[in-house]
């Protein structure tokens, strides 16, 4: 009975860490989904937006600007964890309209960005150095940094980071989590913390971000929850957070609520 009980208890220890090993190899493969687009595959199609080409090590990064005559300042987006440029860069009139540039890239692997992601470290400075490409442009100007569901851990750490040398005139994350490992606890108990290479601890970051910060959450997101939202305004008390009602996660770009709030924070700027 013992020796029976001893070989099911290591055959399910070792169920268990082959499947820890699974997630640990096998992270990218399940965070991120993008769309591979041809290398020659035109995506700037108005002559007001540039398509660019951002060397990192390793890589070539695809990025598009639209980049108006005398802009107010730039909507540095940072996108979710699918497709590409082709479907993320597609309402620039929006910009346009409150006079606002749009810079927007593609990770590692997405759309026509070469190389693959292999960190939450390499994430982040492939982020830095796609603003450095730009920031001069800026100077003076109004800068937003905005990041969509993965995107926010990304926009977090930019807006933490140039808080400490020049703060970010609005940090605007929509459908923002407090963390990848908190999300991971809600939907993945058994698995271990120490497992995840790609934790994107915004919680941690998000009281270092000066200046006006607005959380944007659909009410009905099954994905990430609201309280995400409210949990990330009690360490920032100075954030606005903006639920959206009858909105989920994928369809929030629908909403006038949300389309109005976001123009009117640019426009207050």
């Amino acid at each position: 009975m013992m020796l029976t009980f001893l070989v099911l208890l290591l055959t399910a220890l070792a169920l268990y860490g082959g499947a820890l090993a699974w997630l640990w190899f096998r992270q990218e493969k399940l965070l991120f989904a993008p769309d591979v687009l041809p290398a020659d595959q035109p995506l700037a199609r108005a002559p007001d937006i540039q398509e660019l080409t951002i060397p990192v090590p390793g890589a070539q990064l695809s990025a598009l600007h639209l980049r108006l005559p005398d802009p107010k300042g730039v909507v540095v987006f940072l996108h979710g964890n699918g497709g590409s440029l082709a479907n993320w860069f597609v309402n620039p009139e929006y910009y346009r309209r409150v006079n606002f540039d749009l810079f927007m890239l593609d990770y590692r692997g997405f759309g026509k960005s070469t190389g693959r992601i292999e960190s939450e470290a390499q994430l982040h400075a492939d982020v830095r150095a796609a603003w450095a490409t730009v920031a001069e442009r800026y100077a003076g100007r109004k800068i937003v940094i905005y990041g969509r569901s993965l995107g926010t851990g990304l926009a977090a750490r930019l807006a933490a980071d140039l808080s400490e040398r020049r703060p970010p005139d609005l940090t605007v994350l929509v459908s923002p989590y407090t963390s990848m490992a908190a999300l991971a606890r809600e939907r993945y108990a058994w698995v271990p913390s120490g497992v995840l290479r790609y934790p994107l601890y915004t919680d941690r970051l998000i009281s270092r971000i000066d200046g006006p910060i607005l959380l944007i959450h659909g009410e009905r997101d099954p994905l990430i929850a609201p309280s995400h939202s409210e949990a990330l305004k009690t360490l920032a008390p100075h954030a606005t957070v903006l639920r959206v009602p009858g909105a989920a996660h994928n369809d929030l770009q629908e909403f006038d609520v949300y389309l109005g709030a976001f123009a009117r924070a640019l426009q207050a700027l």
